[in-house]
């Protein structure tokens, strides 16, 4: 990583500009809503929620910043592919500026593919921590984009309709991955896999039963090959697996796509429909498989309905942000996004390797009797808000410096 400033065209690493110093501005504020979902993390809603039983408000919102357990959606589970569907929007933008730049093409892929294995060692690291030894899992964001990111650069070079054959490709082939994988028979050892037969889904969706499916199998065996405290049985953090990369792939894909519509010659407003439409489709295809029983809708394993469902409201998001910040210029509201969201990589390690740092310091030196004074249930609260200011403070210092971390 290294310290970079905006180029003659107003870019920075993980962002975008339509020509000249004019940057796509929603997609810098989408990203730092994005991170700033994540950082919400430390407002420790869920216990309020969890002292204030029957309360509707509290219930609500800590549904929001939690995932669901398998089934469905919530605001807190488009986290990782709001994320992952901006590395495809930005895609375009940075091998445009790497083009008009000059720079050759083995060096342009020699950049993609050397980003994609700093990605998946960064996120190996930040599991790690807290960790008596490396920690080899593959399922976080940054791995997960890595593993795919290589292969998303090569899509990005080939014309817009191989890029749907192969998201087509992608969504059919992973889906049958699953379909035709077989049920647990009578010998199944549903200890050792961290389930019971009660978890299996009913009927032709239980082909998507946690840590009954193939991405589990295969990790059975493939993450063993890695040095492990104890051996690799099943996921302990939900049922997420490494092959999930491949439908999160989908997902940047989609991305891709919307990245290419934006700096296409359409017309604003045509853009703006454009991504307004597809997410519409998107949003309702997903649905329809998961409500038909075809493919249940599970972010966890990355279903192909979840990439279609979750790309539907990653369009439908960008497509509102576009119309208010590019085409009506509505801007000023945003800008706490924006500080946040120039400076992704950076808000994402400060999420992983600052907060308890940020709120022992918060309580040595301002005192924890400060933070209740709403009373006791509100504590974790108002110390949350306190610790994302000063990480949003930081961001702020190094937006104003023009300090942007890049990988």
């Amino acid at each position: 990583m290294s310290q970079v400033t905006p180029d003659q065209y107003g870019n920075v690493p993980m962002g975008a500009s339509c020509g000249p110093g004019q940057r796509v501005a929603s997609v810098d504020v989408f990203r730092g809503f994005v991170m700033l979902l994540m950082l919400s993390e430390v407002l420790g809603i869920d216990g309020i929620s969890g002292a204030m039983p029957g309360n509707a408000f509290w219930a609500f919102l800590a549904r929001q910043q939690s995932h669901v357990d398998w089934l469905g959606c919530s605001l807190h589970d488009l986290i990782q592919p709001g994320f992952t569907f901006l590395v495809g929007v930005a895609l375009p933008f940075s091998l445009a500026r790497r083009l008009a730049a000059g720079e050759q093409q083995w060096h342009r892929t020699l950049h993609a593919f050397g980003r994609a294995l700093v990605l998946i060692l960064l996120g190996v690291f930040l599991r790690s921590i807290d960790q008596p030894q490396t920690f080899w899992t593959f399922k976080d964001t940054l791995s997960q984009i890595g593993l795919g990111y290589g292969f998303l650069y090569l899509l990005a070079l080939r014309p817009v309709r191989v890029q749907w054959v192969t998201l087509a490709i992608i969504l059919v082939a992973y889906w049958l991955f699953f379909a035709l994988y077989p049920l647990p028979g009578p010998g199944f050892d549903w200890a050792k896999a961290g389930t019971k037969p009660g978890d299996l889904l009913p009927g032709f969706a239980a082909h998507w039963s946690l840590n009954t499916n193939p991405a589990w199998a295969f990790d059975v065996w493939f993450l063993n090959l890695f040095p492990q405290l104890h051996p690799f049985t099943h996921a302990d953090d939900g049922g997420y697996s490494t092959l999930s990369f491949i439908p999160t792939l989908g997902t940047m894909i989609i991305g891709l796509l919307a990245g290419g519509v934006l700096r296409s010659g359409r017309p604003p407003l045509g853009k703006a429909r454009w991504l307004a439409i597809a997410g519409v489709i998107g949003l309702a295809a997903g649905w329809a498989l998961g409500a038909a029983g075809i493919c249940p809708v599970v972010k966890r394993i990355w279903t192909p309905s979840w990439v279609l469902f979750s790309g539907g409201w990653c369009l439908l998001i960008l497509a509102g942000l576009y119309l208010i910040m590019d085409i009506w210029n509505r801007r000023t509201w945003a800008y706490p996004f924006k500080v946040v969201g120039m400076n992704s990589i950076a808000a994402y390690l400060i999420s992983w390797m600052c907060v308890d740092f940020i709120t022992q310091a918060l309580l040595r030196h301002i005192g924890q009797h400060t933070f209740e004074l709403l009373g006791s249930i509100y504590e974790p609260l108002l110390l949350g808000a306190a610790v994302m200011l000063v990480e949003w403070l930081i961001l702020w210092w190094m937006y104003q410096r023009k300090i942007y971390l890049r990988v």
